[in-house]
C-alpha cells in the first residue's frame, strides 16, 4: 500500500505503458513532446519517432517546480508541436504525455495530431487536471478536464475510447499537502516548527482515511485525467 498523494506518476506511467504495449506491431508512433523520451522502452516493437522543441533547461528559471536536471537526448524532430514536419497520415498512434500544459495553444495541438494520424489511428493522452506552475517559462495552463477532451476530440473528429480520472479530491490534497514543507522554504521566511511539521502528518493521514472511503470525488478533483480516441476515416 503506497503513502497517499505518492501514485499520480507511477498510475500515470502503468497506464501509459499498457496502453503503448497493446499497440500493434511494426506501427509508427509519434511521441510528441517527448521529453526525455522516457517510454521509448515500451515502444520496442514500434517504430518510435520523438518530438519535442528541445529548449527546455530547468536553469533557465527559479520560479515553481523544475526537475534539477533535464536532457533531451537525441530527439528525431525538433519543431514547434502544432507544426511538425511530417506528411498528412504518418502514423499509427501518436503519444503526448504531460506535455498540453505546456503549449500555449492546445487545440492547434489537437487540429495537429488529427492531420497527423491515419485513419483509425490511436491518440494516448495524459493531462493534470490541475497542477502548480512547472518548468517555467514553459507552462500555459494549470490542468485540464475530462469535458475538454470530450468537446474538442468530437469536433477534430476522434472518436474518445476512454476517458479515466486518475487519483481523487483527498489524494491530490495529500500530493500537495506533501509539497509544504519545499513549498514553505521558498516562499516564505519561516521555518516549519516540529508541530508544524506534525500537523501536516495528521492531516494527511485524515486524508488517507478518507480517501479509504472515498465514493467518487475524482468527478470534483484528481492527479490526471487519461484518454484513449480514435481518428475517424476522415
Amino acid at each position: 500500500m503506497h503513502p497517499i498523494g505518492t501514485t499520480n506518476d507511477s498510475v500515470r506511467a502503468e497506464w501509459v505503458e499498457r496502453k503503448l504495449r497493446s499497440l500493434p506491431s511494426g506501427g509508427r508512433i509519434l511521441d510528441a513532446g517527448a521529453g526525455e523520451q522516457r517510454f521509448e522502452p515500451c515502444c520496442e516493437h514500434l517504430e518510435y519517432v520523438s518530438q519535442d522543441f528541445g529548449e527546455y533547461d530547468p536553469r533557465e528559471s527559479g520560479v515553481g517546480l523544475h526537475p534539477d536536471e533535464w536532457n533531451h537526448g537525441k530527439l528525431d524532430i525538433v519543431s514547434d508541436i502544432i507544426e511538425i514536419p511530417e506528411p498528412d497520415a504518418s502514423f499509427d498512434a501518436i503519444l503526448c504525455t504531460e506535455v498540453l500544459e505546456h503549449v500555449p495553444d492546445p487545440l492547434a495541438a489537437l487540429k495537429e495530431f488529427h492531420r497527423l494520424l491515419r485513419p483509425r489511428g490511436r491518440l494516448l493522452l495524459t493531462v493534470p487536471f490541475v497542477s502548480a506552475t512547472h518548468f517555467a517559462p514553459y507552462h500555459f495552463s494549470t490542468g485540464f478536464s475530462r469535458y475538454y477532451f470530450e468537446l474538442h476530440l468530437k469536433n477534430f473528429g476522434f472518436t474518445i475510447d476512454e476517458i479515466n480520472l486518475s487519483g481523487n479530491f483527498f489524494e491530490l490534497l495529500a500530493q500537495e499537502t506533501r509539497r509544504a514543507r519545499d513549498v514553505a522554504r521558498q516562499y516564505t521566511d519561516r521555518r516549519l516548527s516540529f508541530f508544524d511539521k506534525y500537523i501536516l502528518r495528521m492531516f494527511i493521514s485524515l486524508l488517507g482515511k478518507l480517501s479509504a472511503n472515498d465514493c467518487g470525488s475524482s468527478e470534483l478533483a484528481c492527479y490526471s485525467v487519461f484518454v484513449e480516441a480514435t481518428r475517424g476515416e476522415n
